[in-house]
């Protein structure tokens, strides 16, 4: 019988100090924009800078070893499309991007869309439609495109 008696004090004094010790708050979302939203947004800001010739914008955008494949099956580097961009070689004049779907694996984002710009290229008009596809890293706390390719819709 005392064994019984101590046993259930013990379990009572046990739960009387799970009780009265201070639980840890519930994880609360973190502030500002879900990954989905930042990244599209950072497509907007993309071609936004395409748009306007900001070179310094774009390259933070993209990181430093990015690397695409062009509709006409061409490869690309953060280095040349950095530099048709300073040079006017690639110019955005006008853009609507169409719906975006994002899927999220952790620290790596991939965004699929779509948009209609009026565009030229080396002195080409290259205007249309387009589908792309772009993979996102987040690296020290910020996401940068490291992957993208695209192609035109006829």
């Amino acid at each position: 019988m005392n064994k019984l008696i101590a046993a259930a004090l013990s379990v009572c004094a046990f739960v009387g100090l799970a009780l009265a010790h201070p639980q840890t708050p519930a994880a609360t979302p973190a502030k500002g924009p879900s990954v989905s939203q930042a990244v599209k947004q950072l497509e907007h800001d993309w071609l936004d800078a395409e748009k306007t010739g900001d070179a310094d914008k774009l390259g933070q955008i993209l990181a430093d070893d990015w690397a695409s494949i062009a509709p006409d099956g061409i490869k690309g580097t953060k280095q040349s499309l950095l530099a048709d961009v300073k040079s006017g070689t690639t110019k955005v004049d006008s853009f609507e991007i169409g719906p975006m779907d994002v899927k999220v694996f952790g620290s790596v984002a991939v965004v699929q869309g779509s948009d209609t710009e009026k565009s030229t290229t080396k002195g080409k008009d290259s205007s249309g439609k387009y589908v792309w596809m772009d993979v996102f890293v987040k690296r020290d706390g910020k996401w940068q495109a490291v992957r993208s390719q695209s192609a035109i819709v006829k």
